[in-house]
């Protein structure tokens, strides 16, 4: 065996004792007493951001499941991204799609993961709001509104919005809740509680480049089948105005052509 491979080997056999101990024996020849240090040094970087990044569920989990729960995480889930700042992204996809569901686990435990990462991503995001290059007065309706790249439209079955240690529901709401979660300006991250029919037409309009604001509206109308078509356009032009006031809509898109 030549000299880079034994090194090769005692690096994964010291990875692996790092991220799961239990499982997997130290490499002979390294203290004990180093390796305690780099066991809680990477541990617990890991699991002090995921505390940051999902303080909700880790206040009602309490420390000790979430101990568990975050050593299970660090063991197993093996991340696509080097980027510290992902690792809420891969945390939520470990929640999603590999861990097994355990029977003290609340039942809004995913989309209150899944609404606190929404809020990190947004604190996170390396884009800007723009300056230039759009009308901030323009008609809303004939023009394509201009949407902030900060804004997220997400939909639940719980008001996740609302949960914490005094609101804990054991069953999804009579209605889902329609949420933005948005940074504004002043970098601050906040969100707005929105109807169906305003989070179907931002969709709409993230989807289709090519609509402008009547005919977005005009499609949630067709979808709706409103028997008052012009109480549909009203109400939606009213959304996208307080949309705007509220920065999620900076204007409207200048044609370039």
């Amino acid at each position: 065996m030549n000299e880079s491979t034994s090194t090769q080997r005692l690096q994964y056999a010291f990875a692996a004792h790092l991220r799961d101990p239990q499982a997997n024996p130290a490499p002979v020849g390294i203290e004990e007493r180093r390796l305690a240090i780099y066991r809680d040094l990477f541990f617990n970087n890991i699991q002090n951001f995921l505390v940051g990044g999902f303080p909700v569920l880790h206040r009602l989990l309490g420390d000790d499941a979430w101990r568990i729960l975050t050593r299970d995480f660090f063991s197993h889930h093996q991340s696509k991204t080097p980027y510290f700042l992902q690792i809420g992204q891969e945390f939520l996809h470990y929640l999603q799609h590999e861990r097994t569901p355990q029977p003290g686990d609340p039942a809004f435990m995913l989309e209150l993961a899944h609404y606190e990462w929404l809020e990190l991503a947004a604190d996170v995001d390396p884009d800007h709001i723009l300056e230039q290059g759009f009308d901030p007065q323009g008609d809303l309706l004939e023009g394509r509104p201009l949407l902030s790249p900060l804004a997220y439209v997400a939909g639940y079955t719980f008001p996740v919005h609302r949960i914490g240690p005094d609101f804990q529901p054991q069953q999804p709401g009579e209605q889902p809740t329609w949420l933005i979660i948005y940074r504004d300006r002043d970098d601050h991250v906040r969100f707005m509680e929105i109807n169906a029919v305003t989070a179907r037409l931002l969709m709409l309009l993230q989807e289709d480049a090519t609509l402008n604001g009547r005919r977005a509206i005009d499609q949630v109308q067709a979808e709706l089948q409103h028997p008052q078509p012009e109480l549909v356009l009203q109400g939606g032009l009213q959304a996208l105005e307080h949309l705007r006031r509220s920065g999620i809509v900076l204007g409207i898109e200048l044609d370039t052509a």
